[in-house]
């Protein structure tokens, strides 16, 4: 079993997103069984909520079905529990480095760092682009996919 979990910082955008998109690709390779996923928040803002009303429709647009899911913070518990924590940006980055302290077993990553051009996933939340988001949550799912 291969567990990822996926962060942002409010969990309602990017994180679910990569949440609902690499379960998607999981399911059409009949892999479900093989894989565990979820995502989880570095802040606690929008603990309870769900996912954002951009992220679900641009998902609905394109067709993958968005994960019943309600923000959470991630806990330094957890750290033990994945065996990939992939991250949005810089700024989840520092979150992270907050939560967890160091990561020793190197299991923390950038999403667009498992693609050819490595970077931040910017945050629709203050950008408004669903649209890139959305391209490159996808370049980054089908490439850690890949590589798994």
């Amino acid at each position: 079993m291969i567990k990822v979990l996926f962060i942002c910082h409010g969990n309602i955008c990017r994180s679910t997103m990569a949440e609902s998109v690499l379960t998607h690709l999981v399911h059409q390779l009949h892999l479900d069984n093989q894989f565990e996923i979820d995502s989880a928040a570095t802040s606690r803002e929008e603990i309870g909520n769900p996912p954002h009303h951009g992220t679900v429709a641009k998902l609905r647009e394109v067709g993958i079905p968005v994960v019943a899911h309600r923000a959470r913070q991630v806990r330094r518990a957890e750290y033990g529990d994945w065996d990939h924590i992939v991250y949005m940006d810089a700024e989840n980055a520092r979150g992270l480095r907050r939560i967890f302290g160091d990561d020793s077993d190197g299991k923390i990553t950038r999403l667009l760092d498992w693609t050819d051009r490595p970077g931040d996933v910017a945050d629709p939340w203050y950008t408004g682009n669903f649209d890139a988001t959305y391209r490159d949550v996808l370049a980054g799912c089908t490439a850690m996919l890949e590589q798994l």
